[in-house]
């Protein structure tokens, strides 16, 4: 594909022979008239670099980069001006600019800088990306998932992670939202001071916004000296609003002026305070619904939800419950001192088949629990709760029965037949449940003379 330029001048002869200079070289060219067009197109499309002229009528240069700068910051741009200021040039220089041309412009100049702002983006884009691929494996050990549903949110924190913008991490209870703050927070600029949490349903309006904005001297009683709020606390960190649709509808008014304005009055108090803080929010709630009703504020619902994370629950994601589960395995059993080795095929099943309403939080406690009572080295079905045996009633009896007698091979060529049945042909999660690779499974599955495993279409005619 070729490299996509963006050229914005108010001149309309000289964006015309910008086009025809670099469409000629070999780029894929388009023009704007102004600043505000420019910035109108930057939104709706991709560009690799952009020349843009600083003197125009309708916002001018450095408006423009400014505006771009907030949508995609890492867009090279080439400033021109016919004023050779340098002043004007040192400016733009120091907002992010890559470089300047003065008009009239030296066309094997114009050539030069645009391959090489082309190139050190390339260059930039390739790092980037390296350094996310890298950052997904550093976004924390309980941040776990091979599932396409997580590794879309993977990508998600990545992408959010290096800029300022307000985050809002929604999902059902216990799927792991905090664990996502963590992430953007660790691998974003602000990393070396520590994230401030704040879980907004466990305390009353009134302490909330002692908590969030601070307090003077006497603002109520039992105070009896000035406090700095979370806020302040915060300054050159991240401030993570955990259950944020909790907060009272005053206590969500003054948030507001904080997001948008950059500053914080604390209670009793007169003077405002600055603020530098990047704010991740969490909710468990349908927020737009709650605005619906009343309950939330409409300005701040999309002050928060600059850019949404959905975490999905556990139940849309099953193929991650066995590295989770294995996970757990290993915390407690360190954390018990225990000498548990494994999850059974029979009992890993039986995590597998679960919907966990309460999520990740409740396999965890599943797992710490299982491992505390477990008696042998391996965590079986009637070490796990006895709700998740969500089977027919005496279908472990039933197997049994079925069993007696049998040699173990027949045993192993039914319970391989059972599992592609239950998993519905999914040979790699049949795999997974019953403790052996795929290859093995195929090997297995050739060996016992199968040749179409139970699924779907098991029972159909076939053409």
């Amino acid at each position: 594909m070729l490299p996509q330029i963006l050229v914005v001048d108010d001149d309309r002869a000289h964006r015309q022979m910008l086009t025809t200079v670099l469409t000629d070289a070999g780029y894929a060219v388009t023009s704007a008239p102004d600043g505000r067009e420019a910035v109108a197109t930057v939104k709706a499309g991709y560009f690799d670099l952009i020349l843009m002229d600083i003197r125009m009528a309708e916002m001018d240069g450095l408006a423009a980069q400014q505006a771009i700068a907030a949508i995609n910051p890492n867009i090279p741009i080439i400033m021109m001006t016919a004023y050779a200021s340098v002043k004007t040039a040192i400016k733009a220089m120091k907002r992010g600019a890559f470089d300047y041309l003065t008009k009239p412009l030296d066309i094997d100049e114009l050539k030069l800088l645009t391959q090489r702002a082309l190139a050190h983006y390339r260059l930039e884009t390739e790092n980037r990306q390296l350094q996310q691929q890298v950052s997904r494996r550093e976004m924390g050990g309980d941040f776990i998932g091979r599932s396409k549903a997580m590794q879309a949110v993977f990508e998600k924190v990545a992408t959010v992670a290096e800029f300022t913008a307000t985050v809002l991490i929604t999902g059902e209870s216990g799927t792991g939202k905090e664990l996502v703050a963590a992430a953007i927070h660790r691998l974003s600029p602000r990393r070396d001071r520590s994230m401030v949490t704040i879980n907004c349903a466990a305390l009353s309006e009134t302490l909330l916004e002692s908590e969030l904005f601070g307090h003077e001297k006497g603002a109520f009683t039992g105070a009896a000296a000035r406090r700095a709020g979370l806020f302040q606390r915060a300054a050159g960190s991240t401030l993570f609003l955990d259950e944020v649709g909790e907060m009272a509808l005053s206590t969500q008014a003054k948030v507001l002026r904080a997001v948008q304005e950059k500053e914080v009055l604390p209670v009793g108090g007169s003077d405002p305070v600055a603020v530098d803080v990047r704010m991740i929010a969490a909710t468990n709630k349908d927020l737009m619904a709650e605005v619906r009703r009343g309950r939330f504020r409409e300005d701040l619902f999309y002050r928060l939800n600059v850019f949404q994370i959905d975490v999905p629950p556990l139940r849309q994601r099953r193929e991650d419950i066995p590295l989770l589960a294995d996970f757990f395995l290993k915390r407690y059993t360190e954390e018990n001192r225990t000498r548990i080795k494994a999850i059974s095929p029979r009992a890993l099943d039986m995590l597998i088949r679960y919907d966990w309403p309460g999520n990740v939080r409740e396999l965890e406690n599943c797992i710490e629990r299982s491992v505390i009572i477990c008696r042998g080295d391996t965590l079986t079905p009637e070490t796990l709760p006895a709700g998740l045996n969500t089977g027919p009633p005496d279908s472990k009896t039933a197997g049994e029965a079925r069993r007696s007698g049998r040699s173990l091979k027949d045993v192993e060529r039914e319970m391989i037949l059972q599992t592609l049945e239950d998993t519905g042909g999914n040979r790699t999660r049949a795999a997974v449940i019953l403790g052996i690779s795929r290859r093995t499974l195929q090997l297995k599955l050739k060996q016992y003379g199968v040749t179409r495993p139970p699924g779907p279409d098991r029972g159909k005619k076939h053409a």
